[in-house]
């Protein structure tokens, strides 16, 4: 797994077997970052359930200003930092990162934090149907009023509810990996 745009273009992350079930794929991670380009710049950014921190990264490695990655796997938690020192050595730069190992529908941003412009959510998949529901109030909780959520699910799964409008569907096939952008209707 590469990161693939940006400062840190082609760099190699850590994955670990054992801490990460379903590594995002690269080729989609590309197709959402082509149609998100729009977000990324100088961006606060949230990862959740970010397994190898890979969005995040890539968000870094383009420009965003921050990330806070959400992990409860402790294992994955220690992976996303490796990752993240190796895409600063990369950047030559000092990363903004904040990691919790947390589960992230329990996630709570310090009280003085400013709003996230981008999430992203790459849930277990076999847990869509009890974790959706949880996802949606703490979007609306954390999110700038014009911010994206970029969700992704396996294709045959639509993440959606009330006063949220699907702003573009990336992927194949109902079995393959989608990304849902939503924003706030």
């Amino acid at each position: 797994m590469r990161i693939s745009g940006g400062k840190a273009r082609g760099v190699t992350l850590r994955v670990d077997q054992k801490a990460v079930h379903r590594p995002a794929m690269d080729k989609l991670r590309q197709s959402i970052f082509s149609s998100a380009s729009a977000w990324v710049p100088d961006a606060r950014v949230l990862d959740l359930f970010a397994g190898t921190g890979s969005y995040g990264l890539e968000a870094l490695s383009r420009g965003a200003a921050h990330c806070t990655f959400v992990e409860l796997n402790r294992r994955a938690s220690a992976m996303i930092q490796a990752n993240a020192e190796i895409v600063a050595k990369s950047m030559r730069q000092k990363l903004d990162t904040h990691i919790a190992t947390s589960d992230a529908t329990k996630f709570q941003p310090p009280a003085d934090a400013a709003p996230f412009d981008l999430i992203f959510v790459d849930p277990p998949y076999d847990q869509l149907e009890l974790l959706t529901p949880k996802l949606f109030p703490l979007f609306e909780q954390v999110l700038a009023s014009d911010g994206l959520v970029v969700f992704e699910t396996p294709g045959h799964f639509e993440p959606m509810a009330p006063g949220w409008t699907l702003k573009k569907r990336l992927g194949k096939g109902t079995d393959q990996p989608t990304a849902n952008l939503l924003r706030r209707a």
